[in-house]
């Protein structure tokens, strides 16, 4: 590991923020936690923290000795000056003559002596920080220090790498106990550069921000020197099927078994994401799998993001799906099972006063596949597959130079249901379609709409257009995957919804907008013309209806297919028989697949839209049939009983609203303002 320090950076970082009134042990601070957050070999989200000790003043104009330490909900990796909010030190000092204190109380006295009294939450481990004198004070879950002492012997080997140098804590869970324990260590050899944590990770610290943060460095680079004395094979192979699945087929599968179902409403679905790669495969393909990854996580603040434990399913053989789905349906089951038997065990040894969480997996591992990361949104997804995948770094460095032990049970247990840890993922507000994933096709005005419209709710939505760059754009804009597609291509379309099973396990709903308006008088239209717009406007979309819906019925928790149909499929303009007659033609195909999969939950509705600034009626074609007309553009784009223009944005809401209503089906929504010659009924 090297140290990312750089003199020419951190004045320039000094100059930008002192400009700004902000003081330069703050500015330091910020520079070199962006250093460590940036590394996911020591932080990865939210594990790990920093302080520094300085001077600041009140509003009454009082200085006073403070601490300025990480804060609840900043990221280190781009840390501003306010997610290191300023805590009185005198008083959190004092606390250390009591002999005992509650988490309540510690965060009680943390919050009183805040500077601001809107600035968050001062980490749990502010008192720590506190009690140890240096100025600098780092903290990190790194990777090569957990797999030193996430070994049965972890303190011995932990004194044998660090040589003196290192002071070394007993485990004891976050909080008073735990800041008073190490400072202690500390005291009982002031001469050592820091503090290794047994079983949780490590602090360095030093009278600058740099010393501190090359102490970090230095110690880490230790720990990965002695683990490069390990075997260099670490996982003997187990036999696994010659022709394995494709990731995207098994996605849909996994994220259906783990939904959970609930009487009159939506199931409570996840987001899946893939992850693979060579170390990945090593590990998930070994023998002995079912032992080394169900010892428990690595370091305990992973268990609020993937519980203790992954699941693990069978290989899954390619052509054998039906049997594979059933395996994984029982292996979710006994997950869930486990996870209940260990709550009613560990609640009871802790009183009975906890309320169990839901019992689904956050990691799945697939042997010949790799790791799938599982979250109420893609974010949470990330999070949960970024932490596996340093699990499996830190246990395949773990058992190549010993047996990866992590804590017990009883200690996990405590974490997870600890409600500092816990607070973390309050921030996080379920919306009506959390959890679910939506496709749409066309990234115009419409398409993008409904894309944001859809992400506002809480999907996670995926946008294909024929313009690469047109729908990774929009994608961009929503946090969104973006993919270049055409979707009257086939094969296209099949490679795109694979890609979106790999990104997020599934498809609920499909919103299938892509369109072009040819026109032409119909007795005169060319073939080629009308054999295109059929292409597109129809055929176009039973090939994306399909995809959706072999999907689904993997996944067998229902969904819905929405299609933007046209006012011309009942109201058809003249010289618009081109467009008019496949819109027509996919209103049908839409109540077809309403009366076809109804008994499997997939429902079908259409919107009927006219007038809507798009690629379809742009402002030269609005300028043109207005001139014609003989009307002003405003009163041609109003000419509704209404008398107002409908917006791309109000054609997204009604996909929205049909998105989320459960017993709606083979219906369709008019959005046109009002239009007696194009109403259905």
């Amino acid at each position: 590991m090297q140290s990312q320090w750089n003199d020419e950076t951190a004045r320039a970082t000094v100059e930008a923020y002192g400009a700004k009134g902000v003081h330069k042990d703050i500015t330091l601070r910020v520079y070199t936690t962006r250093l460590l957050g940036r590394d996911p070999l020591l932080v990865l989200h939210g594990g790990g923290n920093t302080s520094v000790k300085t001077r600041a003043t009140d509003d009454l104009g009082k200085e006073h000795e403070v601490i300025a330490v990480k804060g609840s909900g900043a990221d280190m990796a781009d840390i501003e000056p306010w997610g290191l909010p300023a805590v009185k030190l005198g008083p959190l000092r004092e606390l250390r003559t009591l002999d005992a204190l509650s988490d309540e109380a510690m965060v009680n006295v943390q919050r009183l002596n805040l500077l601001d009294a809107a600035a968050p939450n001062p980490s749990v481990e502010t008192l720590l920080h506190a009690f140890l004198p240096h100025k600098f004070v780092d903290h990190t879950h790194a990777a090569a220090v957990l797999s030193i002492v996430d070994q049965p012997d972890g303190e011995a080997l932990a004194r044998e790498v660090y040589d003196g140098r290192m002071g070394i804590v007993p485990y004891i869970a976050p909080g008073f106990g735990l800041a008073k324990a190490a400072a202690e260590v500390f005291e009982a050899k002031p001469d050592v550069e820091g503090l290794i944590l047994h079983k949780h990770g490590i602090f360095t610290f030093g009278e600058t921000a740099r010393e501190a943060y090359e102490r970090m460095i230095e110690m880490v680079s230790l720990a990965e020197s002695r683990l490069r004395q390990g075997r260099p094979v670490v996982f003997p192979v187990r036999t696994i099927a010659t022709s394995i699945a494709a990731a995207a087929e098994i996605a849909p599968i996994l994220r259906g078994a783990c939904a959970i179902k609930r009487d009159n409403a939506e199931p409570i679905r996840f987001i899946a994401e893939l992850r693979t790669a060579p170390e990945i495969l090593d590990y998930v393909n070994g023998a002995e799998l079912l032992s080394y990854s169900q010892r428990g996580v690595v370091t305990p603040d992973h268990i609020i993001r993937t519980k203790n434990k992954p699941l693990v399913v069978p290989s899954p053989e390619a052509g054998t799906l039906e049997a594979f789905a059933a395996e994984v349906k029982a292996a979710v089951a006994a997950f869930a099972a486990a996870y209940d038997a260990y709550f009613a065990r560990e609640n009871a040894a802790a009183g009975g006063t906890k309320t169990k969480l839901d019992p689904m997996p956050r990691v799945i591992l697939v042997p010949g596949v790799g790791l799938f990361g599982l979250g109420r949104s893609a974010k949470d997804a990330s999070i949960a597959a970024d932490l596996a995948e340093n699990s499996i770094k830190v246990i395949t460095d773990a058992e190549a130079i010993g047996r990866y032990e992590p804590l017990p049970e009883s200690d996990l247990f405590a974490l997870e249901y600890w409600s500092l840890e816990q607070a973390k993922l309050k921030g996080a507000v379920v919306k009506p379609l959390t959890g679910q994933i939506a496709v749409v096709t066309g990234a115009g005005a419409i398409g993008a709409a409904t894309a944001r419209a859809l992400a506002a709710e809480g999907a996670a939505v995926a946008l294909l257009d024929i313009d690469g760059e047109a729908a990774k754009t929009a994608a961009a804009a929503i946090k969104g995957l973006g993919i270049q597609c055409d979707v009257t291509k086939p094969d296209q379309v099949k490679a795109a919804f694979a890609r979106v099973c790999e990104r997020y396990g599934g498809v609920d709903i499909l919103v299938s907008n892509a369109g072009a308006a040819w026109q032409g008088r119909i007795g005169e239209v060319s073939d080629e013309v009308l054999r295109k717009s059929f292409e597109l406007n129809f055929f176009a979309h039973q090939t994306v209806a399909q995809a959706a819906v072999r999907i689904m019925l993997q996944q067998g928790t229902g969904g819905v297919l929405l299609f933007n149909i046209s006012k011309q499929a009942v109201n058809p303009g003249q010289n618009f028989g081109p467009y008019g007659l496949p819109k027509a033609a996919t209103m049908l195909l839409m109540r077809q697949y309403a009366l076809d999969y109804g008994a499997e939950g997939i429902r079908a509705n259409g919107v009927n839209a006219d007038r809507i600034r798009s690629g379809l009626l742009t402002d030269e074609m609005i300028a043109a049939r207005s001139k014609a007309r003989g009307l002003s553009e405003v009163d041609y784009m109003s000419g509704n009983l209404l008398r107002a223009e409908v917006t791309a944005d109000d054609v997204a809401q009604a996909f929205v609203a049909l998105a989320k209503a459960r017993k709606t089906t083979g219906h369709i929504e008019t959005v046109d303002g009002g239009n007696i010659a194009a109403a259905l009924r």
